[in-house]
């Protein structure tokens, strides 16, 4: 979605993010009355959303606390969440923060999901620089050999500690800055399309500190009336939950079931929920209300009557270590039968993905 001419995407990396297939989703939804991600991660699709369409009711909900964090923090705080991320990429302060957002801070987390206005800025601004910063998956997984014993990391080898490795040294180790070089990389992107934001300290920002600030006020702006929940994903899809507006679009990214051979590592809360989450569809499914959408790999799920959709996926998006099982290529879009089916998909990028006919 784009807000004072800036597309809107998350400022940090995220494995299976949905931001190439936005457009399809919200043609098959349309200007639904209420959106619904019950597996929230980047919040590609919920950004995606066309600028023209109405935002009556948005809710999102992840049971990652540090995810769920950083998106209520970036509500609530968007200057002091980019205070907490403005920093240079520094191997000892990596371990150092590591170590303390998976003890100290998951306890300021802790009850994260019981209030729903809780959130931390400084847990959510050194997540994010980390993330930015790390290589691979684990960040804040808390497993791992290291632990903090006395306010010293040691190795017990336990497997159940913090994870100890280098930080991304890529794209000239601008850490947080290197997922959005168009913010701040000598004058390109917004910088020199939208001057106010991010250039010597014209509109929002002071003169040292650059697009960061800008970006996080932006997605503020974008995100001010969504509400943000943390927990497990059926407390969004009760009957309760969906009875507000005539239409209701409800965007399922679980992750994905391991016969898949998707890579078991690359959420903090690991949880086999797929079977679950089609069972939720298909029983869903007919509800005139509803316009459902399920994300899986192909052969996952079995939903007679739904429309098909066929993409592929980044090359990068899986692991630090490629696309091993050529799964980029399985991605598949399931669509409820209430969706809307034409036309289809004028929005998609030529070569994104087709459609089965049932």
């Amino acid at each position: 979605m784009e807000h004072s001419g800036v597309t809107l995407i998350a400022p940090f990396p995220w494995f299976g993010g949905k931001s190439r297939v936005a457009a399809p989703v919200w043609e098959h939804f349309g200007d639904v009355d209420h959106y619904v991600e019950p597996f929230a991660g980047s919040l590609a699709v919920l950004l995606g959303r066309p600028g023209g369409h109405t935002a009556n009711a948005e809710t999102v909900n992840d049971l990652d606390n540090y995810l769920c964090n950083f998106w209520r923090a970036v509500q609530a705080e968007p200057d002091a969440v980019a205070h907490w991320a403005d920093w240079p990429v520094n191997e000892t302060d990596l371990h150092a923060r590591h170590a303390w957002l998976v003890t100290q801070g998951r306890e300021r987390l802790a009850n994260l999901d019981a209030d729903p206005l809780a959130y931390d800025s400084q847990v959510a601004g050194w997540w994010l620089w980390g993330i930015c910063s790390w290589i691979g998956s684990g960040w804040c997984s808390g497993n791992g050999p290291w632990r903090v014993v006395d306010g010293e990391m040691v190795n017990d080898n336990a497997g159940q500690g913090i994870n100890r490795q280098l930080p991304h040294l890529g794209n000239a180790g601008q850490g947080i800055n290197r997922q959005l070089p168009h913010l701040g990389n000598a004058g390109r992107g917004i910088n020199r399309q939208r001057p106010h934001l991010g250039d010597a300290g014209q509109g929002i920002n002071r003169p040292r500190q650059g697009g960061i600030y800008a970006y996080m006020m932006a997605l503020a702006a974008r995100l001010r009336r969504v509400r943000v929940c943390c927990g497990d994903w059926r407390r969004v899809v009760t009957t309760g939950a969906l009875s507000y507006g005539a239409t209701v679009g409800v965007f399922l990214d679980p992750p994905y079931a391991a016969e898949t051979g998707r890579d078991m590592s690359l959420y903090n809360h690991e949880t086999e929920v797929s079977a679950a989450v089609r069972a939720w569809a298909l029983a869903n499914g007919d509800n005139p209300r509803y316009r459902i959408a399920l994300c899986g790999y192909d052969g996952e799920h079995d939903m007679p009557g739904w429309h098909v959709y066929h993409w592929t996926a980044t090359a990068s998006y899986k692991s630090s270590r490629g696309d091993q099982n050529g799964n980029r290529k399985r991605e598949r879009i399931w669509f409820s039968p209430h969706c809307n089916h034409m036309p289809l998909f004028s929005a998609a990028a030529p070569g994104l993905g087709d459609a089965d006919e049932p």
